[in-house]
């Protein structure tokens, strides 16, 4: 089976509902390549082994949380050079969505994330730039500290950070994946027992100590699996196209 590529970027600009963001990323098609889809691979961030991956599987497309532009100008040397000469010259589409990724309630980061709790009352939760890119939600039943730490271990990462400052019953639990370490703050100010994202910087332990609450860094990588591995499986089952996954096995 096949999928036209602008129709594909179109559906997914539409279900993640794109263009509500203000995102310093450029969401959707990044760079064009071949017009027809039949096969497409997803990872969360680009990169030039992503790209021999892609080319050894003869992919038509690529799909990623973190893709090559910003919203700032960047000369093409290095690395940055190689990537778009190894997308151009195979002729294989790059297309990215970050915080729509992040957002979406279905298909998102944050909501597979929260959903790895027995969780009710589910509500977005984290603001950025006055938009909510997470999610928190209280427990069906209060967990012990050491419960939650085990799901976070047991399946996001292995080798995740812990602060146990908060209570040692947690009843609610706030999520934001990714390099959002500064929303611990917030957490702080709804008076969350336990907030998860994938990045800790050194304020972060006294903020968790003096605030009162459990916090947890799982991994930048790690908590941003979830949403490209959703729209796999999204786009694997409408459109029967062939579709993989890239693990890069990035420990941050």
């Amino acid at each position: 089976m096949k999928i036209d590529r602008d129709k594909l970027v179109s559906f997914i600009n539409r279900i993640l509902n794109s263009n509500s963001f203000k995102d310093s990323s450029k969401n959707g098609l990044q760079v064009e390549g071949k017009k027809d889809i039949r096969s497409v691979i997803f990872s969360p961030s680009i990169s030039i082994s992503l790209i021999n991956r892609a080319i050894e599987l003869n992919a038509d497309a690529i799909i990623t949380h973190h893709g090559l532009f910003w919203g700032k100008e960047q000369t093409v040397i290095g690395s940055y050079a190689e990537k778009l000469r190894l997308l151009l010259c195979n002729n294989i589409n790059l297309m990215s969505w970050h915080l729509p990724l992040d957002a979406h309630t279905e298909y998102g980061n944050n909501a597979a994330l929260i959903r790895l709790f027995p969780v009710k009352k589910i509500i977005p939760f984290g603001d950025y730039n006055g938009q909510k890119i997470g999610f928190k939600g209280v427990l069906k039943r209060c967990f012990k500290r050491s419960q939650a730490f085990s799901v976070i271990k047991e399946k996001i990462n292995p080798n995740a950070l812990f602060l146990p400052f908060g209570p040692e019953r947690i009843k609610t639990i706030g999520i934001v994946s990714g390099g959002a370490q500064s929303f611990i703050n917030q957490a702080i100010d709804e008076g969350l027992d336990l907030y998860i994202t994938g990045e800790a910087s050194e304020y972060c332990f006294e903020s968790a100590r003096e605030g009162n609450v459990n916090f947890s860094a799982a991994g930048h990588y790690a908590t941003e699996k979830a949403g490209v591995l959703a729209l796999k499986k999204l786009l694997e089952k409408k459109f029967k196209i062939r579709t993989f996954f890239y693990d890069s096995k990035n420990p941050i």
